[in-house]
């Protein structure tokens, strides 16, 4: 039995009630051996065995009570998975769905996603079982303050420093940091995605929507096709959705579609991004009210389709940006793709393709932008954060983009030199997760057995 193939029995067994966190383990692993047969290095000094394992998970209760005085309580988490390359770095999560294996999952790739961006960051994630939706500005409020009041001992700038994610906006944050700054006395970048009157930065709300594009950008370049006039279809209707719809735009293509829990939108005259901004971001409604607005655009519900399927999908397109979460893109998903024509998909969420539909990506040949490296433009733009912080300095806008767009061309750029390395250079998700992988290990060895 192969090196690769003992840790991941070893995981399947230990973490048999995790099975997004397991998913995320083959994903890297099974890439991962013909790198390893050539370097026995990593085997001797047990790097697989310790990069599956965080080095500390926080759990903790929050209490916390409503408007009518209610008392209610959520579990909360931190997973630090690794810090061989820098502080730990990753988003936290309010959303009923958390729980420890979504958390490792989601931390395990953040590793490499972080590694890939050649910044000074490891990986991490965190979050809590709160719902935020329906709840008072308030209640949110007292339930942020509950969560940092517990999560205070374990972060800092240069410790952990969270960040947003689903459930997670600028406001989650603001509450967030109000309550570090409170019972710290400190003022400093301890969380990124902050309100630009508090050390946040330009670009960061844009950021991995935009990344996401650039990344897809390299690869049809690689190519010699661009994305002028080309229909493409987006899941999602959150801040990587939205960005992603607006970049399109703004290289000449069409966006059609979005999506959220209940429903999809499918435009034919293409996404209107200030129309969706409006109905996100400022009235926080469902995407029913977005065809309210729009009467051209039309709303499909989530209800009217098959099990196991999404609406997106079956829409001809040239690109797809699945922007929503993880397995939302299943093998049947994936036929429907490729015979509709799709040429490309370039991953905004965090491991949206099941194994089965990255199996047929690679086996037709079609341009596959893997999230880790697809999706890295948010992580990296909060890291630039962190930089601006450390520094009491704000960049402009067109900075902040420009060096968005620089880190995302070199992470495609290490992904396809690595695949091209060794053998297989179409595979840019074996060639991110080597190139990745390799980084990491390489840090956790030099500095010893910990």
């Amino acid at each position: 039995m192969s090196y690769t193939s003992r840790v991941i029995a070893d995981v399947e067994q230990r973490c048999a009630s995790e099975p997004v966190f397991i998913q995320a383990c083959k994903e890297v692993l099974e890439t991962l051996q013909p790198f390893l047969d050539a370097n026995p290095k990593y085997e001797a000094n047990a790097i697989l065995e310790r990069i599956v394992e965080p080095e500390r998970i926080v759990q903790f209760r929050v209490s916390w009570t409503t408007d009518k005085g209610e008392l209610k309580v959520n579990r909360g988490y931190r997973v630090q998975y690794n810090s061989a390359l820098g502080p730990y770095k990753g988003g936290l999560r309010f959303h009923p769905s958390v729980n420890l294996g979504i958390l490792k999952f989601l931390g395990f790739e953040q590793i490499f996603k972080n590694a890939l961006s050649g910044l000074s960051i490891g990986g991490a994630k965190g979050g809590s079982d709160f719902d935020p939706k329906g709840r008072s500005d308030a209640e949110i409020m007292r339930f942020c303050q509950a969560f940092m009041t517990k999560l205070v001992p374990f972060i800092g700038m240069r410790t952990d420093v969270p960040a947003g994610d689903i459930g997670v906006g600028g406001r989650e944050i603001g509450y967030l940091y109000g309550a570090y700054k409170h019972l710290t006395n400190r003022y400093e970048g301890v969380l990124t995605g902050k309100n630009l009157l508090f050390g946040g930065s330009l670009a960061r709300t844009e950021a991995t929507g935009y990344g996401c594009v650039y990344f897809a950008e390299n690869m049809l370049a690689s190519r010699g096709l661009d994305f002028k006039d080309k229909v493409c279809t987006v899941s999602g209707a959150g801040n990587v959705a939205i960005y992603c719809c607006e970049k399109l735009h703004q290289l000449g293509a069409k966006p059609v579609t979005v999506s959220d829990s209940t429903g999809m939108v499918y435009d034919a005259d293409g996404i209107d991004v200030a129309v969706l901004r409006q109905v996100k971001e400022v009235e926080h409604a469902r995407l029913t009210r977005y065809v309210e607005l729009r009467p051209s655009a039309k709303y499909t519900p989530a209800t009217d389709y098959a099990a196991g399927r999404h609406a997106v999908w079956d829409v001809p397109c040239f690109a797809a940006f699945p922007c929503a979460t993880q397995n939302e893109i299943s093998g049947e998903d994936a036929k429907a793709l490729l015979a509709n024509g799709c040429q490309c998909v370039c991953e905004g969420a965090n491991m949206p393709s099941t194994p089965e539909a990255i199996a047929l990506y690679l086996e037709n040949g079609i341009l596959y932008g893997p999230a880790k490296a697809a999706n890295a433009g948010g992580v990296s733009v909060s890291q630039l954060e962190m930089a601006q912080n450390a520094s009491m300095v704000h960049w402009t806008f067109e900075e902040v983009d420009r060096q968005l767009h620089n880190i995302m061309k070199n992470i495609y750029t290490r992904a396809a030199t690595t695949a091209k390395e060794f053998g297989d250079p179409n595979n840019l998700l074996m060639g991110a997760n080597v190139s990745a992988f390799r980084e990491v290990a390489d840090a956790m060895i030099a500095q010893g057995m910990y």
